[in-house]
């Protein structure tokens, strides 16, 4: 075979695949309208698959019936939770009402202690006791310094006033009157009744 016939033939082989390439593009495009390519999803297509749609629920409010029934159960819980916190404030109280008398009356004993030991000088019928609560307050001379037995006198829980009722060594126990010789001990005026069924004022 010659060169020139072999260049022939070449050529006609490669013509003759161009033409079906070419014959295969136009039948693609007929079968795909709009341009579109069989077996290539677009951009748009598959945005469009990808969105979904929710039903929207439309709100409403509580009816008429369902208010008066929260309503009933709100008072029921309200009306059961008053008497625990009525109960949870007066315990608060009566703790602190023991801690004032504990505070006060552990002021006396040490007043009481100084006065046995000669610290300072006091009336003969006071026993060493204080005249009043206001001398623990106010303190007294030791040696030429202020020595103080109490802070402040405290107020009674139990009246809001810094009011108590005094008791010497010379009264009875159970009597409510202060003779006033000294202050042998304190007490609530409360008349009231503890939750122990004990009265505050023979605290």
């Amino acid at each position: 075979m010659t060169l020139s016939r072999a260049a022939e033939e070449i050529v006609a082989v490669k013509g003759h695949d161009f033409s079906r390439a070419e014959k295969r593009r136009k039948d693609l495009g007929a079968l795909a309208p709009e341009g579109r390519i069989p077996g290539i999803r677009t951009k748009a297509q598959t945005t469009t698959r990808n969105v979904s749609f929710f039903p929207v629920r439309s709100q409403r409010g509580l009816t008429l019936a369902e208010l008066i029934v929260t309503t009933a159960i709100l008072t029921i819980l309200m009306s059961a939770a008053l008497p625990l916190v009525h109960f949870q404030v007066k315990r608060q109280k009566e703790r602190e009402l023991r801690a004032d008398l504990w505070m006060m009356r552990d002021a006396i004993d040490k007043y009481k202690d100084a006065a046995d030991r000669g610290a300072f000088q006091t009336k003969l019928e006071s026993q060493n006791y204080p005249p009043d609560l206001e001398t623990l307050v106010n303190g007294v001379d030791v040696q030429g310094k202020k020595v103080k037995f109490l802070r402040k006198i405290p107020v009674d829980p139990m009246t809001n006033q810094a009011e108590w009722g005094l008791r010497s060594m010379q009264d009875d126990p159970d009597s409510d009157s202060f003779g006033g010789q000294s202050v042998f001990d304190v007490h609530s005026k409360s008349q009231g009744t503890a939750l122990d069924g004990t009265k505050y004022a023979t605290w």
